[in-house]
């Protein structure tokens, strides 16, 4: 299997600045998406290297009204205590995400007769925007707005691939693939919670096995959440952790 890192994994967004320390990473096409808009460090900051970058980076979102202030740290470094004690004083949500890959031959899953996965065409397109949307209104509706619009045009994006999810019929769950040369990443997976539990996440990562069986298929699962605990059962194999920390103003 290769080397897999989270240099892997797709970032949206422009840089910038860049220089030793860190990158900026603005994305004025959906401001509201805290994951396109952000500082990434090269290498770990000292305390007041990081006070001096989240100053700027405050004064930059301000500008572009803008209400949080996000960071993501080098690769499989915890923060040191300093850096630590200062984001928790701040209010700061820190947590980290974990890297997995497998090889699509390894996967472990059971099939699910009533779960049916396709393919997102101009068929069945305004169904799945339709479950997005209702789906992405938990983080309030300017966000699940302006994310129609960047799902449409991934839509029309070759390398791209969207999944919908039906249940007896019901649309219930979706995710999107990224397609590289050697791997492909399975990003924005979700099943609606009334139909949790049944197989669904499961059965969207099988097509995926069977579509792509000559690739490394890779994610990334929140240190914190169970879904970690998912991926392992199904044999994927971890392959580090990354810091991140967000502050949303009015939190």
């Amino acid at each position: 299997m290769h080397n897999i890192t989270f240099d892997h994994i797709e970032k949206i967004g422009h840089i910038i600045f860049e220089d030793e320390l860190c990158q900026h990473v603005h994305y004025p096409e959906m401001l509201s998406r805290y994951d396109s808009n952000f500082i990434l460090f090269k290498t770990m900051p000292a305390l007041t290297a990081f006070k001096k970058t989240e100053q700027m980076l405050r004064i930059f979102h301000q500008k572009h009204d803008q209400k949080h202030l996000k960071f993501i740290f080098p690769a499989n470094e915890k923060l040191s205590s300093d850096i630590h004690m200062y984001l928790t004083e701040k209010n700061y949500d820190i947590g980290f995400l974990e890297l997995y890959s497998i090889e699509p031959s390894q996967f472990a899953t059971n099939v699910h007769r009533h779960v049916d996965v396709q393919l997102v065409t101009e068929n069945n397109l305004q169904a799945f925007l339709k479950l997005q949307y209702e789906e992405d209104l938990k983080y309030g509706e300017t966000f699940a707005t302006e994310k129609q619009a960047f799902l449409k045009q991934r839509f029309h994006d070759p390398s791209k691939y969207q999944l919908l999810a039906y249940y007896d019929g019901i649309p219930v769950g979706s995710m999107e693939l990224i397609e590289e040369e050697a791997t492909v990443e399975i990003d924005n997976l979700f099943v609606l919670e009334a139909f949790q539990r049944k197989g669904i996440g499961s059965q969207l990562q099988q097509y995926v096995m069977q579509k792509f069986q000559h690739k490394i298929v890779i994610l990334v699962a929140d240190g914190e959440d169970t879904a970690r605990e998912m991926y392992q059962k199904q044999n994927y194999v971890y392959q580090g952790f990354q810091y991140e920390v967000l502050q949303v103003e009015g939190d």
